[in-house]
């Protein structure tokens, strides 16, 4: 890295920046706000940026010089996006030097360990089971649907990762859920087969997607807001299309 011109190393840097934030399911604005930021504390004043959910640009036209970066594959990794703020933070007070700061940059998107699937599943396990209860369900319930969520969301998991095709994972892990539910409530397993599927589909929900998408239409960026607000909506109709088969199917 240190042979590389000055611009092109706090051009990499923004965009290694925005990338890994975009990808671990950071707001627009707060990822154009910290891309500005380091752009700025490295002494580019004059810093364009436009960020997509697909895509990131970041120009400096005093240098005559832009750069465009792919958004590939969106997550939830929270962990990464504080992680970049801290590192940020890190060089603006210049505790690490821009090719530290680039280097720190590295480690956040190849290092950053995510919680164990184990816990995952436990996570939606105990969601699916108290949303259940939250939702007028009964405490009989609380077991098989706790089960039912975990297994959902290991369907989910497990076609997202061999598969990869956005969408069919959501409708057949949904799918899943509706059949052992309704089974369930076949040999008396639950009492609440209503409380119990929609407990149990909440880890499913694309409530991130949702939040971002809005807070990113009142920020003003309407096409990164619409587009994340169009994929929420066709998660939500996968979700409910795997319900309604499951219910059709009895």
């Amino acid at each position: 890295m240190d042979q590389q011109p000055y611009a092109q190393l706090v051009l990499n840097t923004c965009l290694k920046a925005g990338k890994i934030m975009m990808e671990s399911g950071s707001e627009v604005y707060r990822v154009e706000d910290t891309m500005k930021r380091i752009a700025q504390n490295a002494g580019f004043d004059d810093v364009q940026t436009y960020v997509t959910a697909t895509g990131l640009v970041v120009g400096f036209p005093t240098e005559n010089t832009s750069q465009v970066i792919q958004i590939t594959k969106l997550s939830t990794n929270l962990e990464k996006v504080a992680a970049v703020n801290r590192a940020s933070r890190w060089f603006a007070e210049q505790e690490i030097s821009l090719a530290e700061f680039y280097d720190v940059l590295e480690n956040i998107g190849n290092d950053t360990p995510d919680f164990p699937f184990s816990w995952q599943l436990l996570a939606a396990g105990v969601v699916s089971s108290t949303l259940m209860i939250i939702l007028n369900g009964r405490w009989f319930d609380f077991i098989p649907t706790f089960l039912i969520g975990s297994i959902g969301y290991l369907i989910h998991a497990l076609i997202d990762q061999k598969l990869q095709m956005r969408f069919l994972n959501d409708f057949l892990a949904a799918l899943a859920i509706g059949f052992l539910a309704i089974l369930a409530a076949k040999f008396t397993l639950v009492k609440d087969v209503n409380a119990t599927i929609v407990g149990s589909i909440m880890p499913l929900v694309p409530g991130l997607a949702i939040t971002n998408s809005f807070r990113d239409i009142m920020e003003g960026h309407l096409i990164s807001g619409m587009a994340r607000a169009t994929e929420a909506f066709f998660i939500a109709g996968a979700i409910g299309a795997g319900i309604i088969v499951a219910f059709n199917f009895y």
